[in-house]
């Protein structure tokens, strides 16, 4: 009877076995099936995504007529660059002129399985994934350099995961296109460094004014830790940032194999040199070039001008320009203090001297006082007896005898500036007075400064020098400082020309049979004008008139009124079509006051007829 009952208890427990097998073999079947299912819904769904975004895809053949904008160079007459213009500071080189090392410094910081993997890195999004969690910031991106080459050519700017999927399958698709070295190739060429550069040839030159190909490692890795953030990393803003990012990009490349322990050690000591970035189109003719950069644009349209890339071959002389610059300052100057002294620029209390003294010895501590510079300087005593003032300019002394000071008149039109001058300096300053002051030298056996007083100049000029024998424009100064203004003096500005238009009447009247010899009688002369209601009677310099006169008596004179009357005679539309000739493009009055240069015209339009008389008529 036991067995029985043991075999009845085997029996009902086999069978629960059974029954509990087949309940599990029936959950894994539905979980496969399942997952069969989800898989395959996955798959479709992936397709279906796959397929609707991909219509909408960009061709990446476009990638393969690499065409970017890139700077148009602007060249004086020797060939020195002199101005630059871009809407991308772009300079394209093929890869043969880029070092092995630059690649492998970008590659080792932003895609080290560039040349493993298709366009997609998994392994690096996850590893980046990470790594950021535990630096607590963003330290290493996911994105391969393909998908950064897919982000700049191909897709807008947006952060969305649509973008996102896009970018991903034009970086598969891409990688499967083109060999690594011609996506390299887009990307040191493309890829914005910072501070208006695009590309590494542009970077190169912007902070170490060297071609990409003289660059060293400890250069190399700079610019390779640019990418992630250019403003961050600028050598220029902030030298600390952009070293530890330099220390990250060796030590990348040390992981990679790229460089051992040493040479990276090494690339860490060498002491950069981060020049200052050069602005080519102030440094060096900004009127000049910024009337060739106006001309061109006009003529060829800005697409040409900021994205070709033009060499444009121009006819300045940089020495001719830097004189030229050097006497206009100058004449400027002595103009300027022709018309008097305007007053300091400011006035201190004894107690804010002290003040305004440290803040200035800051800027001296960084830029030295040397002969020949203009700088600020507080009056802090006046000696009657010496007839001469004391200057303090930050912990520096200076003295102004009253003979540096004479010009410092008060300004009044009426009176000539050779029938004034000051006397005592007190008449003139006051302890507390600010003002301006130019550096002389060091007095002898002294530490005090021989000074002048000076002030900055109300008055603009301009300067124009061309070449006669070929018309090319040599020198052009449009202004006092481009950086205060733009406008171009030489050229936008009219001008009445005054007695300097007078050749162009003589000129004019010997083509039309008078000689030097031909007698004009200066007598006086009245014109009526019936409808305006008013007579014009022109007089000669000091209101004299002097009767029979040679025609080249009368230009060397500058006579008004033989010349109204040589006018009168030919006609006022031979003078003007004859001006036209001559290269005057302004429109003229028609009437006899243009004789005596009414009408006004650019400094440019009046030196190229000049030129003309200098160039025996051609």
């Amino acid at each position: 009877m036991r067995s029985k009952k043991k075999s009845a208890s085997q029996i009902l427990k086999k069978r629960a076995r059974t029954q509990k097998r087949k309940y599990i073999t029936t959950m894994t079947r539905w979980f496969i099936w399942a997952g069969v299912v989800l898989s395959v819904l996955g798959v479709l769904g992936g397709a279906g995504i796959y397929l609707y975004l991909s219509k909408d895809l960009p061709k990446i053949s476009s990638l393969k007529d690499y065409n970017p904008p890139i700077i148009t160079t602007v060249y004086s007459d020797d060939n020195r660059k002199i101005a630059e213009f871009y809407k991308e500071r772009r300079i394209v080189i093929p890869m043969s002129e880029i070092p092995k090392t630059l690649i492998d410094a970008f590659v080792a910081a932003e895609d080290a399985r560039f040349y493993k993997h298709e366009g997609i890195d998994f392994l690096s999004i996850i590893r980046a994934f990470f790594k950021n969690i535990e630096a607590g910031a963003i330290v290493q991106g996911g994105s391969t350099i393909t998908q950064q080459v897919t982000k700049s050519f191909l897709l807008t700017p947006e952060k969305s995961y649509t973008r996102k999927i896009k970018e991903a399958i034009l970086a598969h698709r891409i990688d499967r296109t083109f060999s690594k070295d011609e996506i390299l190739l887009l990307y040191l060429n493309q890829i914005y460094l910072g501070h208006g550069a695009y590309g590494v040839e542009a970077a190169a030159e912007n902070y170490f004014r060297k071609s990409v190909k003289e660059l060293n490692l400890a250069e190399c890795a700079i610019l390779a830790g640019l990418p992630q953030a250019p403003s961050k990393y600028s050598p220029f803003r902030f030298p600390e940032k952009a070293k530890e990012r330099q220390i990250y990009v060796l030590n990348r490349m040390v992981a990679e194999g790229y460089i051992n322990n040493i040479q990276a050690t090494e690339a860490i000591n060498v002491k950069l040199d981060i020049k200052p970035r050069r602005n080519w189109y102030i440094e060096e003719v900004p009127f000049y070039t910024e009337h060739v950069r106006r001309y061109v644009e006009k003529k060829y349209g800005p697409a040409i001008l900021y994205n070709e890339g033009l060499k444009i071959y121009t006819a300045v002389n940089i020495e001719m320009q830097k004189i030229a610059r050097t006497e206009i300052e100058k004449g400027l100057k002595e103009l300027d203090k022709r018309q008097g002294y305007r007053g300091p620029l400011n006035f201190f209390s004894p107690e804010e001297i002290e003040t305004f003294s440290k803040k200035l010895q800051i800027e001296f501590d960084k830029i030295p006082l040397e002969k020949g510079k203009t700088v600020k300087g507080v009056v802090i005593d006046i000696n009657d007896r010496k007839n001469e003032i004391t200057v303090r300019m930050g912990n520096a002394k200076g003295i102004i005898g009253v003979g540096d000071m004479k010009w410092a008149r008060e300004p009044n039109p009426e009176v000539a500036s050779y029938e004034s001058s000051i006397k005592h300096v007190g008449d003139v300053l006051k302890i507390g007075d600010v003002i301006l002051v130019k550096v002389k030298g060091k007095k002898k056996d002294s530490d005090l400064w021989a000074l002048a007083l000076e002030q900055v100049p109300k008055v603009q000029g301009a300067l124009l020098a061309i070449e006669s024998e070929t018309g090319h424009v040599k020198v052009m100064i449009g202004g006092k400082d481009f950086r205060e203004s733009q406008f171009n003096r030489a050229v936008q500005s009219r001008r009445q020309p005054g007695s300097a238009f007078k050749p162009i009447i003589y000129a004019a009247a010997l083509d039309k049979g008078y000689t030097p010899a031909t007698m004009i009688i200066d007598s006086p002369i009245v014109f009526q004008d019936v409808e305006r209601g008013f007579k014009w009677k022109p007089k000669n310099y000091k209101e004299k008139f002097f009767g029979p006169t040679l025609l080249r008596q009368a230009l060397a004179k500058s006579r008004n009124v033989v010349t109204i009357k040589i006018l009168k005679d030919i006609g006022i539309d031979y003078i003007i079509d004859y001006a036209k000739k001559l290269g005057i493009t302004s429109n003229l009055s028609r009437d006899l006051s243009i004789a005596l240069g009414s009408s006004g015209v650019s400094l440019l339009e009046l030196v190229t007829a000049y030129s003309v008389f200098a160039n025996g008529g051609f």
